[in-house]
C-alpha cells in the first residue's frame, strides 16, 4: 500500500485498505487555538498533536497540508514562513478544517483539490479521489498507445471516469488523440467536465452519463483505446475499509460486487455490442485480482498481448490488452 510520506499528503491505497483508523478520541475535544505569540510552525505541532489524538494515521502530513491551504501558501513559501506568527484572522476557518478531519475527512475533500500527473484537479465527494497508481495506468495507456498510433488520431473512451483525472490527463499528454469518458453519476461527469475546463482541454473531451459503455453502444461509437478504473472492492471488505473511504468516498466507485470483478465482466461483454473491441484496453484493479482480470481478458480473446503491470509497491496494479496490427 502507499502510506501518507509526510510530504504532499497523499492518501494511501485505500481501496486495497482492509484495516480502519483508529478512532481513539475522534470527535472529541477541539483543536488548541494559537496564543498570540504562537508561530505558524509551533501551531502545525499543535494540530499534529490533536489529529494523533483523534485517530489520523497522517496526523503530521495532515495538519501541515491543511495549514498551507488555510494560509494560502505553497510548501517552499510555507516553510519560508515557518517562524512568522500565525495569522489570528485565519484560525477559525482553520479550526474548522481539523474538526472535520477529526472526524475522518479526506483531506482532500476538505480542500477541494488533489494533484494528478502534476495537474491540478477539483475534487468533491462525489467522486473518488485520484490516486498515484493511476498516474501508472496513464502512463502505459500513453506510452503503448503512441507506439500503435504514431500518427495520432485513436479514439478513448474512459469508463466510469470519476473527477476526469484519466481523460483530462490523456488530453493534456495526446493532443491528437480523441477523448471521451462517461461516468454513471451525473455529479461526478459535472466534477470532470470542469477538470477539463480548468486543464485547458474542455473542448477536446466529450462527456457521457450513462452506464459503463451504454453510450457507446447506443451511438455505435467505434472505440480504439479502452481505459477504466472501476470499483473492485469485494462487497463484504466495505465494512472493513478506512473510515476516511468508508464514511466519505462515494460507495458507486467502491462496491465490485461479491468478487470485485462485477464491472469487468460487465465492461467486458458490453464490448461485444461495439462496432469492434478496442485495440488497446487497460484495467486497474485491486490487490489479488490481476490473474483473474487477466484470464477474464484471455476468454474475452480479442487481445494478442496481455500483460500484467505492477505499481510502485511491487503490486499487481494493472492489466493491459492489446491487438497486434497487421
Amino acid at each position: 500500500m502507499y502510506e501518507a510520506d509526510g510530504k504532499d499528503g497523499r492518501s494511501p491505497d485505500v481501496r486495497d485498505g482492509k484495516r480502519s483508523a483508529s478512532t481513539k478520541g475522534a470527535g472529541t475535544g477541539s483543536p488548541q487555538g494559537p496564543a498570540d505569540a504562537v508561530t505558524i510552525r509551533e501551531a502545525c505541532l499543535r494540530a499534529s498533536s490533536f489529529l494523533r489524538d483523534c485517530g489520523v494515521d497522517d496526523h503530521a502530513s495532515s495538519a501541515e497540508w491543511l495549514l498551507q491551504h488555510a494560509l494560502g501558501l505553497d510548501r517552499s513559501d510555507f516553510l519560508m514562513r515557518w517562524g512568522e506568527p500565525f495569522p489570528m484572522e485565519r484560525h477559525e476557518a482553520w479550526r474548522r478544517m481539523l474538526e472535520r478531519r477529526a472526524q475522518g475527512e479526506p483531506v482532500q475533500y476538505i480542500t477541494g483539490e488533489q494533484e494528478f500527473y502534476g495537474l491540478p484537479f477539483r475534487v468533491t465527494p462525489a467522486v473518488l479521489i485520484p490516486r498515484q497508481e493511476t498516474e501508472l495506468l496513464v502512463e502505459q495507456i500513453v506510452k503503448i498507445g503512441r507506439r500503435m498510433w504514431p500518427n495520432g488520431g485513436p479514439l478513448v473512451a474512459d469508463i466510469g471516469c470519476g473527477s476526469g483525472a484519466i481523460p483530462v490527463t490523456i488530453a493534456v499528454q495526446c493532443p491528437g488523440w480523441n477523448v471521451t469518458a462517461t461516468d454513471i453519476s451525473a455529479d461526478a461527469v459535472e466534477v470532470a467536465r470542469a477538470n477539463a475546463e480548468a486543464n485547458g482541454v474542455g473542448d477536446r473531451i466529450r462527456f457521457y452519463t450513462g452506464d459503463l459503455l451504454e453510450a457507446y453502444v447506443r451511438e455505435r461509437i467505434r472505440v480504439d483505446i479502452l481505459v477504466s478504473n472501476p470499483p473492485y472492492i469485494e462487497s463484504a471488505d466495505i465494512a472493513g475499509l478506512q473510515r476516511e473511504v468508508r464514511l466519505y468516498e462515494p460507495m458507486l466507485a467502491l462496491d465490485g460486487g461479491p468478487d470485485g470483478l462485477r464491472f469487468y465482466r460487465r465492461i467486458l461483454e458490453q464490448i461485444r455490442e461495439l462496432p469492434a473491441p478496442p485495440a488497446l484496453i487497460g484495467f486497474e484493479l485491486g490487490q489479488g485480482q490481476a490473474r483473474a482480470v487477466a484470464e477474464l481478458l484471455r476468454i474475452a480473446g480479442h487481445w494478442d498481448d496481455i500483460r500484467i503491470v505492477e505499481d510502485l509497491a511491487g503490486i499487481e496494479r494493472h492489466v493491459i490488452g492489446s491487438i497486434k496490427f497487421s
